[in-house]
C-alpha cells in the first residue's frame, strides 16, 4: 500500500513563505519521480513541479520559476516544496504525486490547503 502525507499548507499574506512536505510510507527510491500539483477554483490541476529521485532532476512551471523549490530528502522518504514569495495567484490544493518505477503507476495524497491573502 501506497501512503503519500502533504503537510505544511495555511493562510498566508502575499510576500510571504510556506515549505510543504510530502513523506511517502516507503523508500521514495521505489518512484520514479515524485512531483507537486495544484488545483484552483474554477481551473485545471496543473503540474507545479517535480523531481526525479535517482538523477534529481527537476522541472517547474514557468508561474513558480524563480520563487518555488522542490527538494528531496532520500533518507526521510519525503519530498519538499519550498514556497516563497507567494502571491494570491498561488492559492489552491496542492497536491503529492508520485510515479512508481515499476509499473509507473500513478499515486496521490489527499491534497493541502495553501490560500495566499493580498
Amino acid at each position: 500500500q501506497v501512503q503519500l502525507v502533504e503537510s505544511g499548507g495555511g493562510l498566508v499574506q502575499a510576500g510571504g513563505s510556506l515549505r510543504l512536505s510530502c513523506a511517502a510510507s516507503g523508500s521514495i527510491l521505489s518512484f520514479r519521480a515524485m512531483g507537486w500539483y495544484r488545483q484552483a477554483p474554477g481551473k485545471q490541476r496543473e503540474l507545479v513541479a517535480d523531481i526525479t529521485m535517482l538523477g534529481g532532476m527537476i522541472n517547474y512551471a514557468d508561474s513558480v520559476k524563480g520563487r518555488f523549490t522542490i527538494s528531496r530528502e532520500n533518507a526521510k522518504n519525503t519530498v519538499y516544496l519550498q514556497m516563497n514569495n507567494l502571491q494570491p495567484e498561488d492559492t489552491a490544493v496542492y497536491y503529492c504525486n508520485a510515479i512508481r518505477r515499476l509499473d509507473q503507476s500513478n499515486y496521490w495524497g489527499q491534497g493541502t490547503q495553501v490560500t495566499v491573502s493580498s
